[in-house]
């Protein structure tokens, strides 16, 4: 898939348990086909004051962390460690313009990622994700910035905080992208009725787990009707049941992200069972050839 060589479709979504080497390396033994780091930028930030999470037992959790990271210098490290525990790891960048993620994407490359993913849709983050992805032109000038500076396929985490998600998505494969991952979170809002003021420090933030999979869904759905290149279901899955939903709208290679938070990082290895007993109770022989089946006639 997009020129990746993953051992199976469930990877480590970027911003849930990739703040260290070893937490990547804990999810690649859990099961993970491959792990993205979390989104790192030029330099060291450190997010937003807490309260930064609220949790919503059994629909998801809404956060605003603020994109925390070491910065640049420091993170290459945090790699090296997944890498040589074998697992196959997709960079993740955040900047505010397009020489900004060409930068970060050469120097993330040195590091032995095997893929760029370029977080366009953080719903949250002031001059960063959602606000420097939402207009067509913007997606294709930063993805074609990024694909003309590095050699490694390039992935576009588009955001569902807009109009048309299939004219982002048209947008980063005419600038070469090699894949594109929907969704990021939705932009959300919790209320502290008795302080009369926002739950969360920074105000809105975004939405994620199982209340957000129609949304992914529908985006996914969108999005292959529209691209010819590979596209990556994020957003709500918890079951193989969820996975294959994703898989028949479109999907060829899936992230989970909030699920382990809820089930424990085993989630991995859970999930992959799930999902090929489904593929196999409705025969079929492989993953891709219930890719897309939701956009076919019924048999």
């Amino acid at each position: 898939m997009a020129g990746l060589n993953l051992r199976n479709p469930f990877l480590l979504a970027s911003g849930i348990w990739g703040e260290s080497g070893e937490s990547l390396a804990g999810a690649w033994r859990a099961g993970a086909g491959g792990v993205i780091t979390k989104s790192i930028g030029e330099g060291p930030r450190p997010g937003y004051p807490n309260p930064t999470i609220e949790v919503y037992e059994q629909w998801g959790m809404l956060n605003a962390m603020g994109l925390p990271n070491p910065g640049m210098d420091e993170y290459p490290r945090e790699i090296e460690i997944a890498r040589r525990a074998g697992a196959t790891v997709i960079g993740s960048v955040f900047a505010g313009d397009a020489a900004e993620f060409a930068r970060l994407s050469g120097r993330i490359e040195t590091t032995g990622v095997e893929a760029i993913e370029l977080n366009l849709s953080c719903p949250h983050a002031e001059g960063f994700g959602t606000e420097v992805g939402s207009d067509p032109a913007d997606v294709e000038r930063i993805v074609r910035a990024v694909v003309d500076r590095v050699q490694l396929p390039v992935i576009a985490k588009i955001t569902p905080n807009t109009a048309d998600a299939g004219e982002l998505a048209l947008a980063a494969e005419r600038a070469g992208a090699a894949a594109i991952s929907a969704i990021n979170t939705v932009r959300g809002l919790a209320i502290d009725v008795t302080l009369r003021r926002p739950v969360l420090a920074h105000g809105l933030g975004g939405l994620s787990g199982a209340a957000i999979k129609p949304v992914g869904l529908a985006c996914v759905w969108q999005i292959y009707r529209r691209v010819k290149i590979p596209v990556i279901g994020v957003g709500g899955i918890r079951t193989g049941t969820d996975a294959l939903e994703y898989v028949m709208a479109g999907a060829q290679a899936l992230e989970v992200g909030t699920a382990i938070t809820f089930d424990g990082i085993g989630v991995f290895g859970r999930l992959h069972r799930e999902l090929s007993e489904r593929l196999d109770a409705l025969g079929y022989a492989r993953l891709e050839d219930a890719v897309g089946a939701a956009h076919l006639p019924s048999p």
